[in-house]
């Protein structure tokens, strides 16, 4: 705009100076006139052509889903009209495959552009993405882009570092006190309800990333899809996707946005419903899980498909092509323009691996290579499939073929592709918060070492029949069959000894057989023949808690060292617990706050620290811990108010503090949420003979009483002395 500015006033001074009187001076205005009109013109015309081109991106990506659940993509099984109607507007990829086989790293590798051999990411539980890394969403925001992700599960939380380049990163969960954190989630159309409120706020340009979780186990879907579905759970909860996706794709159409926005849908990874013995997905790495639907759609698309096979890395490059946006040197995967214009891009390995085994079972790394249509699956059982004659790979051509010319290919993308910086994604505390941990005696210095040489049992495919029985044993217990799943993981045990989930699956039943000296012996046999299993550990630390040997968890927590321990909220809610039991409350309010630092919206969390602190009031006669325990209370109120516990603490706390109605108030809520605190009717009888209200007092003293048969003598004979006293009132 600019430049033609200055050309337009070059051109009026140069036609004022070849026409010098005055007729034609008024010609020469006339013509700079028309010159002006013309060339303003022009450079609307310009700048609307520049930003027609900076269209909208939406990124879909659903979690768990297999193209063959898909009727674009042929299912047999059930009806996708919705994703079906993307595939209508732009191009199908028939074989699209994931890296990896975990939804955080498989996202990182969309957002990122590059494997996790470059990332650092490779599992959900052990990793963070870490800052320096340029996301989609941060390069679209350097170009103008407001940018929005809605994300339908724990595994995608803002603090495993996705949220990087987003002006809104929306991981609202449902918490509640019944739910470990890992297991949070919300439904689809919560998800695209609040993207669809982001978005009609908008003005072009903008990115928004939809994350939608529902087909991942268990398969749970709402009604009428769980009774439609009931024998195929999983193709209900991809049903139900589809139908969450109406009102989204609906608003596109009825404001045109279509015609003005890049379409991306794909899943993370897919979901092996028991082939190769594999229930789910995460330990192998067959196209059962590796294999996912991925179709975009932009204005002026043709329906078509492709065939050639391309990855997740390949998403990003494609939309800086079709945005005209420069593309980041960071970036591995290959822009798919050229497929979609009816061409063919120049042949390349994909790179993949499934690692959730390695880093949070300490089973045999699986890695591997997709090239020329051969797969070849680097692992102490090695294997390789013909996919043009053998997608389903049934028949391992290992035992036919030079594996050293494979384990060279592979090598080699190893050294291609990696990063000396990987290995910063690893979890970790910043120095100094690490430092005062240790300080404080809650970390030994150096942290517990893998294997690293792997034979022919430690592969995961050995280990899975027996993991299978170790699950399939909890499902027993579900059953009331208790003693046969006992039974079941005791001969597991026996036969694979480096098998984490028997012991911890035994220990938990143990637990619900009111056994529990016997689970803890359990978990103690288990962690010395599998040191570096984190499970084991933490459901070992769990159950000493629970079980009242408050010391012995808070020893273990001193002696052991996983990467996990500094950022996993729950482990160290538990160890604080044991500190507060054990009278320890400076240190068990140090591990709180530490807590409360890696998730704020922990309402089990700020029950306890409340509890600390409370307890800390009464012990040193504080009234600002007394204020903080208040504060900690309403907050675990505000995040779930149907948590009985907190209602007690407050009512507690308001009665320390002298507010005996809302003291009164609290504790009815805590015995209207769980009617088995019975110590509280005793509370409530006594708070109401202060308040001179006699005939409340009367009713909680004799409900006490009823409820209470087991009363020792001497609480006995002075809860009898209140209801005489309460009924000599109301004579």
């Amino acid at each position: 705009m600019i430049a033609i500015s200055g050309y337009v006033a070059f051109m009026m001074k140069e036609i004022n100076h070849r026409f010098r009187d005055r007729k034609r001076a008024c010609f020469a205005a006339i013509l700079s006139f028309f010159f002006f009109i013309f060339f303003l013109s022009l450079s609307a015309s310009t700048q609307k052509e520049k930003e027609g081109t900076r269209l909208n991106v939406l990124l879909i990506t659903i979690d768990t889903l297999r193209p063959d659940r898909l009727s674009c993509y042929g299912s047999p099984f059930l009806k996708t009209p919705y994703m079906d109607a993307l595939a209508d507007r732009g191009v199908l990829f028939t074989r699209a495959f994931a890296h990896t086989t975990t939804t955080l790293p498989s996202h990182t590798n969309i957002l990122l552009g590059s494997t996790p051999l470059f990332h650092g990411v490779h599992d959900n539980n052990n990793f963070v993405v870490p800052q320096q890394h340029l996301t989609l969403a941060e390069h679209l925001k350097k170009n103008g882009y407001a940018t929005g992700a809605f994300v339908g599960a724990y595994v995608l939380d803002s603090r495993f570092g996705l949220n990087q380049g987003f002006d809104v990163y929306d991981d609202k969960y449902e918490r509640s006190h019944q739910k470990k954190i890992s297991l949070a989630e919300r439904k689809a159309e919560e998800v695209v309800g609040s993207a669809l409120g982001w978005l009609k706020n908008q003005r072009s340009p903008w990115f928004l990333w939809i994350h939608c979780y529902d087909p991942h186990d268990p398969y749970e879907p709402p009604e009428p899809f769980q009774t439609q579905y009931r024998k195929n759970p999983y193709d209900g909860e991809v049903a139900y996707v589809d139908f969450a996706l109406e009102r989204l794709l609906t608003y596109l159409e009825e404001t045109a946005l279509f015609e003005e926005t890049i379409v991306v849908f794909t899943g993370d990874h897919g979901e092996s419903l028991g082939q190769h013995e594999e229930a789910t997905h995460g330990f192998l790495a067959y196209n059962s899980t590796l294999w996912i639907p991925l179709i975009i759609a932009f204005p002026g698309a043709k329906k078509t498909q492709v065939n050639q096979y391309v990855s997740h890395i390949d998403i990003f490059p494609t939309l800086c092509d079709l945005l005209q946006l420069e593309k980041p040197s960071s970036l591995q995967g290959l822009p798919l323009l050229p497929l979609i214009k009816g061409r063919k891009l120049p042949s390349r390995p994909i790179y993949f691996e499934s690692l959730y085994p390695f880093y949070s079972r300490g089973w045999a790394p699986i890695r591997g290579i997709l090239s020329a249509k051969e797969k070849f699956i680097d692992s102490p059982l090695p294997e390789i499939y013909d996919l043009d004659k053998d997608f389903d790979e049934l028949i391992n051509l290992a035992g036919r073929k030079n594996l050293a010319r494979y384990r060279q290919k592979l090598d080699a993308i190893l050294k291609g592709q990696s990063s000396p910086d990987a290995a910063q994604a690893r979890r970790a505390l910043d120095r100094e918060a690490l430092e005062k941990l240790k300080s404080l005696g809650y970390l030994s210095s150096s942290p517990v070492v893998k294997k690293e040489k792997f034979g022919p049992d430690d592969d995961v495919k050995a280990f899975l029949p027996y993991n299978n029985m170790a699950v399939q044993a909890i499902e027993l217990c579900a059953q009331g069959r208790s003693g046969e799943a006992i039974e079941l993981l005791k001969k597991v045990i026996c036969e694979k000894k480096n098998l984490d989930s028997a012991y911890y699956n035994l220990a938990i039943i143990l637990e619900k057989e009111q056994r529990i000296e016997e689970g803890l012996q359990i978990l103690r046999s288990g962690m010395e023949n599998i040191p570096e299993s984190y499970e084991l550990f933490f459901n070992y630390v769990t159950m000493a808690v629970k079980a009242g040997a408050f010391d012995e968890a808070i020893t273990i927590f001193q002696e052991k060292r996983f990467l996990q321990m500094e950022t996993d909220p729950e482990l160290l809610n538990e160890v604080g617990i044991a500190y507060s039991r054990e009278d320890r409350l400076e240190q068990a309010i140090v591990l709180f706050e530490k807590a409360l630092a890696l998730d704020s919206q922990y309402p089990a969390l700020h029950n306890n620290q409340g509890n600390a602190y409370l307890s800390l009031a009464l012990k040193e006669k504080d009234a600002r811990a007394l204020q903080k325990a208040i504060q900690n209370f309403k907050k675990a109120i505000e995040i779930d108010a149907q948590y009985p516990f907190p209602y007690l603490g407050l009512g507690s706390a308001y009665r320390q503090a002298g507010n005996l109605d809302g003291a009164i108030h609290c504790w009815e809520k805590a015995i209207e949420l769980n009617p088995d605190f019975v110590t509280i009717l005793y509370r409530l009888g006594l708070a109401y003979m202060e308040k001179e209200d006699y005939r409340k007092s009367l009713y909680f003293f004799s409900q006490y009483q009823r409820r209470s048969p087991s009363l020792p003598e001497e609480v006995r004979k002075n809860v009898e002395s209140l209801i005489r006293a309460c009924k000599a009132k109301l004579q």
